[in-house]
């Protein structure tokens, strides 16, 4: 099993507000994809506006701890997805609040899984851009990194 990691730093923010970013559907609509909705039993829906047509991932909500931890499954999307964990940890370092990052599980290093690190760094750039400034770069305005977008 191999995992994609990133770290994340937003100036002037608390985690409570990175945790109000992760865990509320106007603040994931606020940095990953416009299109996010809930679903029944802790699954939230996100889908993507892409050239090729819509696709998206739902996942279930598996554990959150305010200002600290919010862990995800993957229940639906592409299957080198299926069964992956996203987990974001969660810190205070004086005026920064920090996302630790990880999308565990995967089976391989496919080059699937190249793209989505580096989308998931565009992705997580655009949620330090909502942390710092109220503004992020969600889908369908997010940065165009190749033809797998």
């Amino acid at each position: 099993m191999v995992d994609i990691l990133h770290r994340i730093g937003a100036e002037s923010a608390t985690v409570d507000d990175a945790y109000a970013a992760l865990t509320t559907i106007d603040g994931l609509a606020g940095w990953w994809t416009e299109d996010t909705t809930a679903v029944a039993d802790d699954v939230i829906r996100f889908r993507f506006t892409l050239p090729q047509g819509e696709d998206g991932f739902d996942m279930k909500v598996l554990e959150t701890e305010p200002g600290k931890l919010v862990h995800w499954e993957v229940v639906k999307g592409p299957e080198e997805w299926l069964g992956t964990h996203i987990r974001f940890e969660l810190a205070q370092e004086g005026d920064w609040a920090i996302v630790m990052f990880r999308h565990e599980g995967w089976k391989e290093p496919v080059p699937f899984m190249h793209h989505c690190s580096t989308k998931w760094a565009t992705f997580l750039v655009s949620l330090k851009e909502l942390l710092e400034t109220g503004k992020g770069s969600p889908n369908p305005n997010d940065l165009l990194i190749s033809d797998w977008h």
